[in-house]
């Protein structure tokens, strides 16, 4: 029998792995990509917003399977659509690519680019979408 490996004290920085991913891809690069939204965020600017939103740890196997949600903004619904598609493209595109300490050994579409208008922000053309991402952690 095994000894379980413990879970992490804290999971790696993956919206932070994920921001990088996106911001090196060519389709995204006069997109603003991060975390959190800058303070004068109007929700109108071409933007694609990083969140972890759950997703599971597994030990034996040293993988952290986060469901990342990506929030994605134009300036209109159009521009939002193709940022959505080149986001998910970009990030589907990382399966079986190295990063630091961390391989990125899949990504599956969980829901698709999807139309959601913004409680927060009444002028936002807003798409999001979900994506899980297996990375094993050396």
């Amino acid at each position: 029998m095994t000894t379980p490996v413990p879970p992490p004290s804290a999971f790696l920085e993956v919206e932070r792995l994920v921001v990088d991913i996106l911001e090196a891809d060519p389709a995204l690069s006069t997109t603003l990509v991060a975390v959190e939204p800058p303070a004068d965020f109007d929700g109108t600017a071409a933007a694609v917003l990083v969140n972890r939103r759950g997703g599971a740890w597994i030990g034996d196997l040293h993988v952290d399977e986060p469901l990342i949600e990506l929030e994605v903004y134009g300036p209109d619904k159009a521009t939002a659509h193709t940022l959505a598609n080149a986001g998910r493209r970009a990030l589907l595109a990382a399966a079986g690519r190295t990063y630091g300490t961390n391989l990125i050994t899949d990504v599956v579409e969980q829901d698709g680019p999807r139309w959601l208008p913004d409680y927060l922000y009444a002028a936002a053309n807003r798409y999001v979408c979900v994506l899980k991402v297996a990375v094993t952690v050396y």
